[in-house]
């Protein structure tokens, strides 16, 4: 059978990667053995712990030689797997590059070693510990950059990885994983666990793994977090997506507007954490920004990774997904929707969707769920307090953006957004590395990773310390002079 109506499959004893844009089988392995994985890795803990963090990060510097090597061939493995265009699988393999530099830098000033003054002549110390064998699982929209935004500075920080990439991508992964071995990271460091959802939860519940770094959806995040509500000793850090707001207010700037709007809702085909789900205008605001955003969604190319002129999207995931979001526009449509443009299938039997535009004002109740693909809902406000409370109206919240209006509003709308990225005039995603990432609600569990994730990496350990041991009591103890007199007298 074909991949077009699944784009991965598992088969008792492997796994099919199939190209969404071709529906052709691109990648097959086996299954992993999640125990033997993790003892590899926990075998190899104490020898890289102890590897001095200078030697830990030339090998890291190495990696990015290996990737740049291999730039092209790593970007179409990108681009072939997830359907993206090649032109942001290679802006993908760039922020790989990038992530180095960064993890290098946010360890020295996130977990720097800090001597204090202490007591009776001793000095305080201040350092850090890895946390041992991390588990990282991975999405399928940045199936490199994401993974390897925890990896790297894991191993930085002296802990061993075993990577379970998504089932939909796992070609990717592999590719990844060859380029660290590459490198000269030991093998036993970063070790790949190929598998679907129960190699996941193996992992997660596994007792030799001490710490759980995951991004994807919202579902999978929560039942990890519950599945280890009982285990304190493992470090878990969650990012799990958003219902993104942008708000339009007072502008002239229509066209720019609107080409913010189009990279905030369809950049990567709305697989987005960060992508914008609702749009909230100003109602005097509304036919313009709406006429200019539909003529500039219509202009959009939708076409295979490596096609001439290149796209601006491609397919999303796979057809379940497809169908998934065909069934969710419907739905806004049959409980009070308007259709501003509609979302069609090009290809029957492939995933490509075109981007949906749907005004939800007058809808009684909206559905407060992340819909991972090129879908936008539009609500119309009259006040700019009520365009808040619009934004705040969902248990996530992960980015946030204002499009327009003034200073006074922008330091407003700052305060009183609920999220972990707030942007002015900018896109509601393309964030960067160099700063923290994170969300709260359902998008987090305020552990943010990018330039933060040296944080959930390692420890801090506190020692008080002097060269010779030295104490005395001053107060509480017997006079022992006295106790000999009263006893020779007696």
């Amino acid at each position: 059978m074909r991949g077009a109506w699944r784009l991965w499959s598992v088969n008792v004893s492997e796994i099919i990667s199939y190209a969404p844009a071709t529906g052709e089988e691109y990648w097959r392995g086996d299954i992993s053995d999640v125990d033997a994985e993790v003892a590899a890795a926990r075998e190899a803990w104490p020898q890289w712990a102890s590897t001095p963090v200078t030697t830990r990060i030339e090998l890291c510097r190495r990696f990015v030689n290996e990737v740049r090597a291999r730039e092209d061939k790593l970007a179409r493995c990108i681009a072939s797997e997830t359907g993206k265009p090649l032109w942001e699988a290679r802006t993908e393999v760039t922020t790989v590059i990038n992530k180095v530099d960064i993890s290098v830098k946010a360890y020295a000033e996130r977990t720097p070693q800090r001597t204090l003054d202490g007591a009776v002549g001793a000095k305080m110390a201040l350092r850090h510990k890895p946390h041992g064998v991390m588990a990282v699982l991975g999405p399928y929209n940045f199936p490199a950059h994401l993974p390897n935004g925890h990896i790297i500075p894991a191993l930085i920080a002296g802990n061993t990885i075993v990577f379970k990439p998504s089932e939909k991508t796992p070609a990717t992964a592999a590719m990844l994983v060859e380029l660290y071995h590459a490198a000269g990271i030991p093998t036993n460091a970063v070790r790949l666990v190929i598998g679907g959802p129960d190699e996941g939860k193996a992992l997660t519940a596994h007792e030799d793994v001490n710490g759980i770094l995951f991004t994807g959806s919202a579902q999978t995040g929560i039942a990890i977090n519950r599945s280890l509500a009982t285990r304190p000793d493992k470090i878990v850090a969650l990012e799990m997506g958003g219902n993104n707001p942008l708000i339009v207010w007072d502008t002239p700037k229509y066209d720019d507007v609107a080409t913010l709007i189009v990279q905030s809702a369809f950049t990567s085909a709305g697989q987005r954490c960060t992508a914008a789900g609702r749009l909230i205008i100003k109602a005097d605001m509304y036919d313009n920004v709406i006429a200019a955003t539909k003529k500039l969604t219509d202009r959009l190319i939708i076409d295979e990774p490596f096609a001439n002129p290149a796209p601006y999207m491609g397919p999303v995931i796979d057809n379940e997904t497809a169908d998934g979001l065909t069934e969710s526009f419907l739905t806004l449509m049959s409980n009070g929707g308007k259709a501003i443009k509609h979302m069609a299938r090009p290809k029957a039997d492939l995933p490509f969707l075109t981007p949906a535009i749907i005004d939800v004002t007058d809808m009684p109740e909206r559905p407060d769920v992340e819909l991972f693909g090129p879908l936008l809902q539009v609500i119309r406000v009259e006040s700019f307090e009520d365009a808040i409370v619009e934004a705040n109206a969902t248990r996530f919240g992960l980015s946030a953006s204002l499009l327009g209006g003034s200073p006074d509003q922008y330091n407003q709308f700052w305060a009183n957004s609920r999220a972990g990225i707030v942007n002015w005039n900018r896109p509601t995603n393309g964030a960067s590395s160099a700063a923290p990432f994170g969300g709260i609600g359902l998008s987090g569990n305020h552990r943010p990773s990018a330039y933060y994730a040296a944080d959930y990496c390692a420890f801090p350990v506190t020692s008080a310390e002097t060269e010779q041991p030295r104490a005395s009591i001053g107060v509480g103890l017997k006079d022992i002079q006295g106790e000999l007199t009263e006893r020779e007298t007696n």
